[in-house]
């Protein structure tokens, strides 16, 4: 098997976070270390001095409630200056911070809660308190906000109490933690069905920080402005832990990334000089600059040193506007269960779509004989929490970790294809890869937000089509489609054109058996509710398949009742577009 090894040695590891915290208290005392607005109209922060403190006392306070080595609490929560303090304090007393999405409903919230089996729980406040029951196992209760009180759970304790001075705070962050144990148990977005719990070590999360400073170069002068959410492992573990162990002060963007005006407004106080992000969020902000030639230069700002994108490739015309101002465009590879990065592009060479850069140091990455990409490193997890059947095999006998991922190693580095699971037969034994045509649609025709093709054991390929119901509303023109577009307006309207656009997709396919023969444009829209979409708000394609299993047997003949209106378009016929109603 051909293996890619990082060019650079790693060099020396941090122990562990409590060493990180007890080094960056004494390095950045009077620097600000973490600001928000929190309803203000402009930013106001904390010291590392005060930060460190109020970590201490945490500690100190949270032992002397019972709470010890190896002990887990689960942050149910948004990003905040309360969650950060308890989740570091957490880690660095020995202890297992479980932070999950601040929006789970019920159900998901209370099914993650009882998996960990933590017997600690920190709420933000009303929202996540209406979304668990009080059967769950857990024995401590804390919250946020001194206002709330709720009858179902007496023993609500406000998080203020933690915050109080402790006599013994002083020597609080022992520093003989090892390396390999457990800190951080991360859930992940559960893309292909239920999200499984990745158990990382201090090493994981810190050995990450020492190789990617070669490349992303930040220092205690650079300005984070950041809403990516922490219970991800791309905004809690790889861009939160850049800003905190190099010392630069990391803004928390008061809209959550949610809002692009409110994104801009946040630009304009904080000057961020490195930002991570996601296509969307970016293409929405560059939007904006085109207002005026003073929203340009606050956006291109000149102390901007580079962007980093993650979740999808950053469009080449969008990733030309940074790239000839001389903004360094990143990109990056990894998962949950890497802690999450393994792999880096260098800024100083020309973008290759689909390729995701060389090993970072400490990382090699091999491909196996089936194509699937394998991982060894300090960065690689212990394994999943309470889950043998993930991981029967997840480790191969040598103990390269076994990524799921399908990919190939050319010149310019890792080059990623699919995932593994999504791969499917056809009833002729032929191997159809999904994302090729998937991202091809996505691509051609930018009124489809999202696409899925299916099709394991049947003859040949179709695809389940989602609108972008808001562009179909109010389209942008100058960023509509190129040349030949109809830009339509309606589902009616894009039921016609889309044709063409599905066959330009279907030709960028080379093997014939791969072509989609029939689409549904499906009038009903992906949710996270609905369990369609991730938290990360990727799609769920398993979960998807089983939604619209009825649209699937649709396009395949047979006669089945449908809830909504579906536009069915046939390919390979000269067929017009049929409209199937309930």
């Amino acid at each position: 098997m051909k293996t890619l090894h990082a060019e650079r040695p790693l060099g020396a590891i941090i122990p562990n976070i409590a060493v990180l915290l007890n080094q960056n208290a004494g390095r950045f005392g009077k620097k600000i270390v973490f600001q928000s607005r929190k309803g203000k109209p402009s930013y106001s922060g904390i010291t590392w001095d005060d930060f460190y403190d109020d970590i201490r006392n945490i500690v100190c306070n949270l032992r002397q409630a019972g709470f010890s080595h190896g002990d887990k609490m689960v942050l149910f929560s948004r990003n905040c200056l309360e969650m950060l303090e308890l989740e570091l304090a957490i880690m660095a007393s020995g202890g297992i911070a479980v932070p999950i999405f601040a929006n789970f409903k019920k159900t998901t919230a209370e099914l993650l809660i009882n998996h960990s089996d933590a017997r600690w729980l920190a709420l933000e406040g009303e929202t996540q308190l209406d979304n668990i029951g009080p059967d769950l196992k857990i024995e401590h209760f804390y919250v946020f906000s001194d206002r709330i009180k709720d009858a179902r759970f007496p023993a609500l304790t406000p998080f203020s109490q933690l915050q109080k001075k402790h006599p013994d705070a002083k020597g609080a962050l022992p520093e003989n933690i090892h390396p390999d144990t457990i800190c951080l148990n991360m859930y992940t977005s559960g893309t292909m069905g239920t999200p499984k719990c990745v158990q990382l070590s201090h090493k994981n999360i810190l050995s990450q920080q020492v190789a990617i400073g070669h490349v992303l170069g930040v220092t205690e002068h650079d300005r984070f402005l950041s809403y990516l959410p922490w219970h991800h492992s791309f905004g809690g573990i790889f861009e939160l832990f850049s800003a905190l162990y190099n010392g630069a002060t990391y803004s928390l963007e008061s809209s959550y990334g949610k809002d692009p005006e409110i994104i801009f407004e946040n630009w304009k106080a904080v000057r961020p000089t490195v930002f991570f992000s996601v296509p969307k969020v970016y293409q929405a902000l560059y939007d904006m600059t085109r207002s005026s030639k003073d929203a340009e230069e606050i956006f291109f700002n000149s102390g901007l040193k580079f962007i980093f994108t993650a979740a999808a490739a950053l469009p080449e015309r969008l990733s030309d506007e940074f790239e000839k101002r001389g903004i360094p465009v990143i990109e990056g590879w990894g998962l949950t269960e890497t802690a999450p990065c393994c792999t880096l592009t260098d800024p100083s060479l020309k973008r290759v779509p689909g390729v995701v850069g060389m090993p970072i140091p400490g990382v090699s990455i091999r491909i196996a004989d089936d194509g699937e990409i394998q991982v060894k490193g300090p960065n690689v997890m212990v394994g999943y929490y309470n889950n043998e059947e993930a991981n029967q095999g997840i480790f191969t006998p040598d103990g390269w970790y076994c990524t799921g991922d399908v990919g190939e190693l050319t010149e310019s580095g890792l080059k990623l294809i699919t995932r593994k699971d999504r791969i499917f037969k056809l009833s002729n034994g032929e191997k159809v890869i999904p994302t090729d045509l998937e991202r091809a649609i996505e691509l051609k025709c930018h009124y489809v937000q999202y696409a899925v093709v299916s099709g394991s054991g049947q003859n040949y390929p179709v695809a389940l089509i989602f609108p972008n119901k808001k562009m179909l509303k109010d389209p942008d023109y100058e960023i509509s489609p190129g040349e030949g577009c109809f830009c339509p307006r309606t589902l009616t309207e894009l039921s016609r054109c889309l044709t063409g656009c599905l066959h330009i997709a279907n030709d960028s396919i080379g093997q014939k058996f791969s072509k989609l023969k029939s689409a549904a444009i499906i009038s009903d829209e992906l949710s996270l509710d609905n369990n369609t979409l991730t938290p990360s708000m990727k799609m769920a394609p398993k979960n998807v398949l089983e939604k619209y299993k009825a649209h699937l047997q649709l396009l395949y003949g047979e006669a089945v009742p449908l809830e909504e209106e579906v536009y069915v378009i046939e390919l390979d016929t000269h067929k017009p577009t049929e409209v199937c109603t309930k």
